[in-house]
């Protein structure tokens, strides 16, 4: 499973820098109708990084999986998946209000998906088990949740200010979750 999933997180990011164009001309100016484009395939990179790291972490956790929980991890591939789309779409409309929403709604799906994918893995470890003990009761995760849910209506009155919201969420991930790599240390 675990492999099987890092090689879907490779070619998710292979897509999303397929879809970059170069810019037209040769100056530092042609670079300035391709920020968007830039500025989102960023903050993508960083989540689907995000999203590798925790998922790596969770899999080393697990000692077990079931078909419910290969079905969970499919479940949250499919919506990553979405990622260069959705990137590709914010990028190129210069973070209008529908591609900003929906940018949002697939982070909120992705993250319902990794709290399912750990609710699944904690059922099948059990309520006492190191993987239960060291995901507890992921306030950072809800939170996270919380965010997506305000950023998508946000989108249509200040789609910059939710694209902030989503980066503020990815900066609360940028270090490593240390609850799984504690709980596994001897």
């Amino acid at each position: 499973m675990e492999a099987f999933s890092d090689g879907v997180f490779a070619v998710i990011i292979t897509i999303m820098v397929l879809e970059m164009k170069a810019p037209n001309g040769a100056s530092l100016s042609a670079l300035r109708p391709v920020l968007p484009d830039f500025l989102t395939y960023i903050l993508s990179f960083i989540y689907i990084g995000i999203y590798w790291n925790n998922h790596h972490h969770l899999m080393q956790a697990a000692q077990q999986v079931s078909g419910g929980i290969l079905w969970a991890n499919l479940h949250l591939l499919f919506w990553l998946s979405l990622f260069p789309f959705v990137t590709a779409w914010v990028g190129q409309s210069d973070f209008a209000p529908w591609p900003v929403a929906l940018y949002g709604t697939v982070m909120l799906f992705a993250g319902t998906a990794y709290f399912i994918l750990t609710q699944s893995l904690i059922a099948r470890h059990g309520k006492g088990s190191t993987l239960a003990a060291s995901i507890g009761e992921d306030k950072k995760g809800r939170l996270s949740l919380a965010v997506y849910a305000v950023g998508i209506p946000l989108a249509f009155v200040h789609p910059r200010i939710a694209c902030a919201c989503y980066a503020g969420v990815a900066v609360m991930w940028l270090i490593p979750d240390p609850r799984i790599e504690k709980a596994l240390d001897p």
